[in-house]
């Protein structure tokens, strides 16, 4: 039985793939969603202190819980109308390349990238539905990948030998598994336990608030070692960039001397956020305070907002904290390196074919995308949501915006060798920004990413009345409308 042929197939209905299929609706996309609700992680990886790291600007609460975000995202794809492109329970388990791979010389003379819809299928999907045994195979144009850096998969640290969870005498569970759990099987599991939470990012922190309030006074442990904060700074810190800027001769002097005036205020700021984070934060009283600056941690979108009550639990001595850069199992709980035990009841913690696999495994952990959605060497497809960014929701957006009007033939893309020289330079400058370069985040460079994909488009770049909003003024989602 011949594949199901369409023009533009998108896997996931989450953020970025309802973004995605608003952009691309006149034509008809089809939607992969493996579950039966859309939403991504905001349905099934939030907690109960999950909130946006967003202003109220973008949104009608500042900070809406995860239970409003996916109020709002059921309200857009309403609104757009694009529930009726989603095929739910439908789980993409194997993707293969039918296009012409002569035409795609992955080693030779790089050229421009392919025509993105030639009128040909060039990517197969195979669909598992209802959890059936039924596979059915659809052909298309083009794809996009709406997956994102925290798809459904588990990712597992390796251990030493005899030092896995094997022989913890407890149970362990990562936190995807953690969160498809129903609010009885949680109290359940954690009532009258002890729980160590090992991790140090915004999941740890929900999570071990949720532990803390869960167990009633007993004592649980997190490793965090990242700056933690509680205001929205992000808006007014992320600024145009002179790292960028001043090596493009044609952009305007005006800007150009903004950036380079900026750039010395974005130093300041973060030094500024460092100081009200230790006033207004007990960081230094837990052991909290990190060795290196704010601006690293933004630079790599590791910040995390605090959650309500987090350390008033910790006032309490219901949750407390553990720095170790190495850690394994025993039998009894957790080691670390400084030769401490802890004694835990409970401890909770790619789909491309070859050669197109090996060319996202960038030896830093970053897929390096061309605006942080094109592979310049993965023909036909693109992947919304794996760029980082202070705004997740309008970086999938703005993205898409942009990814429709290349697939509508609104402009055209530099050469593959150019893309190539693009992203290469923008993951120089970011790894020199942060020690913690492990994947694409552009929050420091948010408004220049922006900039960039605007006048690509053919829209003006500067999105405020004047030149002194441009200056000083923060940018949000509302300016790109």
């Amino acid at each position: 039985m011949a594949p199901v042929f369409s023009k533009i197939g998108i896997i996931g209905g989450g953020v970025s793939g309802l973004a995605a299929a608003k952009q691309l609706a006149h034509h008809n996309p089809l939607v992969f969603e493996a579950s039966d609700y859309i939403g991504g992680v905001w349905r099934h990886c939030s907690y109960s202190s999950t909130k946006l790291q967003s202003l109220r600007c973008d949104y009608d609460t500042s900070f809406p819980s995860y239970t409003e975000i996916l109020e709002y995202l059921t309200s857009y794809a309403n609104h757009f109308d694009v529930l009726k492109f989603v095929r739910f329970n439908s789980k993409v388990v194997e993707i293969r390349f039918v296009g012409d791979m002569e035409a795609t010389d992955l080693t030779g003379k790089l050229g421009d990238y392919p025509t993105i819809l030639s009128g040909h299928p060039v990517w197969e999907v195979a669909v598992q539905t209802n959890h059936s045994d039924t596979i059915e195979w659809y052909a298309f144009e083009f794809l996009v990948v709406c997956i994102g850096k925290y798809e459904d998969v588990p990712k597992i640290p390796e251990f030493p030998r005899s030092k896995g969870p094997e022989i913890f005498q407890g149970k362990v569970l990562h936190t995807i598994d953690y969160c498809k759990l129903q609010k009885e099987e949680t109290s359940q599991l954690l009532k009258g336990k002890k729980v160590a939470v090992i991790g140090f990012k915004k999941s740890a922190i929900d999570l071990a608030l949720e532990c803390a309030e869960e167990n009633q006074g007993l004592l649980h442990w997190t490793v965090p070692h990242y700056w933690i904060w509680g205001l929205p700074f992000y808006m007014f810190y992320s600024t145009r960039s002179s790292q960028f800027l001043h090596e493009k001769p044609n952009q305007s002097f005006l800007r150009t001397l903004l950036c380079l005036l900026l750039s010395p205020m974005r130093r300041g700021a973060s030094k500024f956020i460092e100081s009200y984070l230790l006033w207004k934060l007990p960081l230094q009283k837990y052991g909290l305070k990190p060795d290196h600056p704010f601006e690293e941690d933004y630079a790599s979108c590791q910040m995390a907002i605090m959650p309500e009550n987090f350390f008033s639990e910790a006032d309490k001595g219901k949750i407390l904290f553990k720095r170790a850069s190495n850690w394994w199992f025993s039998k009894e709980g957790i080691e670390f390196d400084d030769d401490t035990k802890l004694e835990a009841d409970v401890v909770l913690k790619a789909i491309l074919p070859e050669p197109f696999r090996t060319l996202l495994e960038y030896p830093s952990g970053i897929m390096p995308l061309y605006r942080g959605t094109i592979h310049p060497l993965v023909p036909n497809m693109a992947f919304v949501g794996y760029l980082g960014s202070v705004s997740n929701l309008h970086t999938s957006e703005l993205r898409s915006i942009w990814l429709a009007r290349l697939v509508d033939e609104k402009f055209k893309l530099p050469s593959v060798e150019k893309m190539i020289e693009q992203t290469t330079k923008e993951m120089a400058v970011t790894k020199k920004t942060t020690r913690f370069y492990k994947r694409h985040c552009i929050s420091t460079f948010s408004i220049n990413h922006s900039d960039e994909i605007c006048e690509e488009m053919g829209w003006n770049s500067w999105r405020k009345k004047n030149w002194i909003s441009e200056a000083f003024s923060p940018y949000g989602s509302q300016d790109y409308l």
